[in-house]
């Protein structure tokens, strides 16, 4: 794994709130917050507000998840560990079954940087539950300021069997400066400025903004004769993670088409993939996470949490094209316990902002971003 780096090793962090952009990301490396001991970080891991997490050698197959409490993970890895897989070559991981894989990076955090862990997004659209694990941590994927070592992954894949070998990242951590959180207020004005969130055609007024600390999205689902989405497959073919748009779609999903007059009966514990009816925004001042939903029902979850990048669904007006762009959300959807309608415009998800501690120097959509201006949800791995 080659590097070409221009940090600067002996520049000070910023002293305020905020995300750390890339150029802060790649400084941090340089000052030794963000090592890998036996693989160099890549420049190609920085992302504008995270970095890739890459699988390491090997995976230990679990009789079931666990945290480690006061303790060190390896410490209390042979009460769980039922084999060990070795990654190298690359190795396959069964569906609905646990697996702790070390990480190649760890983390020397100062006492004023904390991280968090989300999946990445092809990760999510593939229903891969991962979890970050800290050792002696009590919860998953936050990890508290000051922490100093390795980091863990616990990976599930719920609807598919799937190949991985080491190098592969299912998952991105963000380091940040508590305080940064972005009001509803703030975010209306932010909106006034430069949309972020268009509806449609039509950008709403900010003060019809669905705003509830943080913006709703809602789903797409058009009674127009076409398919609104797509399930997963039972019992569908091997999932190589290593194969970028090698796959058919057909071998491991079907279409989902709305009932008469519009909406869809999710199945129980079915896996779905759908659209959001909005587009969003992020502008290049703030990074976003999306949240799970609960619209008190009780039977409905919606969505892995996810980073969205600054820059994500964000191009400036021109004179050729005036109008605000945005991009579409992919929405991960799950009914359990009973059947369950949902209809177009229902909310399921929101999305919560933070202000970055500098405008990253790359933003999304400017290299090799997958999703940008996305108009379907299947992952980087299928064939269009």
């Amino acid at each position: 794994m080659s590097v070409v780096s221009h940090d600067v090793p002996d520049e000070t962090l910023p002293d305020r709130p905020g995300v750390l952009p890339s150029q802060w990301l790649r400084k941090s490396r340089a000052q030794g917050i963000l090592l890998s001991e036996t693989y160099a970080l890549d420049d190609a891991q920085i992302q504008p507000a995270s970095v890739d997490l890459r699988l390491g050698d090997w995976a230990y197959r679990l009789r079931c998840s666990f945290l480690p409490g006061g303790v060190p993970v390896l410490d209390r890895l042979p009460a769980f560990e039922m084999d060990r897989i070795d990654l190298r070559d690359g190795a396959v991981l069964e569906r609905n079954r646990p697996y702790l894989i070390p990480l190649c990076e760890s983390l020397a955090l100062p006492p004023d940087l904390y991280g968090r862990a989300n999946p990445k997004s092809s990760t999510g659209r593939l229903d891969i539950f991962t979890r970050l694990i800290t050792d002696r941590g009590h919860v998953f994927d936050d990890i508290a300021p000051g922490y100093h070592g390795p980091l863990y992954l616990e990976v599930v894949s719920r609807s598919f069997t799937i190949r991985v070998r080491r190098g592969l990242s299912l998952n991105q951590l963000r380091l940040a400066r508590r305080g940064a959180d972005v009001s509803d207020a703030e975010l209306r004005a932010f909106h006034t400025a430069a949309p972020v969130l268009v509806d449609g055609d039509r950008v709403p007024p900010a003060d019809e903004l669905p705003l509830a600390d943080g913006l709703f999205l809602s789903l797409a689902l058009p009674d127009a004769g076409g398919p609104v989405g797509w399930r997963a497959r039972k019992n569908s073919r091997l999932l190589d993670l290593t194969e970028v748009g090698a796959h058919d779609p057909a071998d491991f999903w079907e279409p989902v088409l709305p009932e008469r007059g519009g909406g869809v009966v999710l199945e129980p514990e079915e896996f779905y993939l759908l659209l959001s009816r909005e587009k969003v925004r992020v502008p290049p001042e703030l990074a976003a996470e999306m949240t799970a939903y609960d619209p008190t029902n009780g039977e409905l979850r919606a969505h892995y949490a996810g980073f969205f990048d600054p820059g994500f669904g964000h191009a400036p007006s021109t004179v050729d094209n005036p109008a605000p762009s945005g991009s579409q959300a992919a929405l991960e959807v799950r009914a359990h316990d009973v059947p369950f309608m949902i209809a177009d415009g229902q909310r399921v998800c929101r999305l919560s902002f933070e202000r970055m501690v500098e405008t990253p120097d790359s933003l999304y959509g400017a290299t090799d971003s997958h999703y940008q201006f996305q108009t379907g949800a299947l992952s980087k791995h299928f064939r269009p």
